[in-house]
């Protein structure tokens, strides 16, 4: 099996036994990680003189990151999130659109700053994710006991 396939395999089965938060954090890793490619790619047009295959490859790790924003505001569940998931789900169009308005201008700023966010949010959920296996760890399962 080559590297490639053996990596692939790998993140196949760490998402299919990943839970719900740990997702979460790896869809925010992902738009973290593009838009940091991206960033790099910005900052190298500033140095350097415009490449327009840099321009293209910064458009697609933005389009990437915003096809990760539209699975997380997809995966809110209004009924039990309530405010949360409405005020999430506002925060993220607003990430989208400010996306779309850096990368048509190829705004550093703009782009910097909601991959910072993100970064954010990722911190949170990982806070979340860790107390929730804690809190699991403490409860007593019912159950038999058996002896011998």
């Amino acid at each position: 099996m080559s590297y490639k396939n053996a990596l692939s395999t790998y993140k196949e089965t760490r998402i299919k036994t990943a839970g719900q938060g740990q997702l979460i954090i790896m869809l925010y890793d992902a738009g973290v990680q593009q838009l940091d490619q991206a960033l790099e790619l910005m900052h190298l047009n500033e140095t350097d003189r415009k490449d327009p295959a840099r321009i293209e490859k910064i458009g697609k790790a933005v389009v990437k990151t915003q096809e990760i924003i539209a699975e997380l505001m997809a995966s809110l569940d209004f009924e039990e999130g309530g405010d949360i998931a409405k005020n999430l789900f506002s925060l993220y169009a607003w990430f989208n659109r400010e996306l779309l308005e850096g990368n048509m201008k190829q705004d550093i700023e703009r782009i910097a700053s909601i991959r910072n966010m993100i970064e954010g949010l990722r911190g949170a959920w990982q806070e979340i994710a860790a107390s929730s296996v804690s809190e699991a760890a403490n409860h007593e399962v019912a159950g038999i006991s058996i002896t011998m």
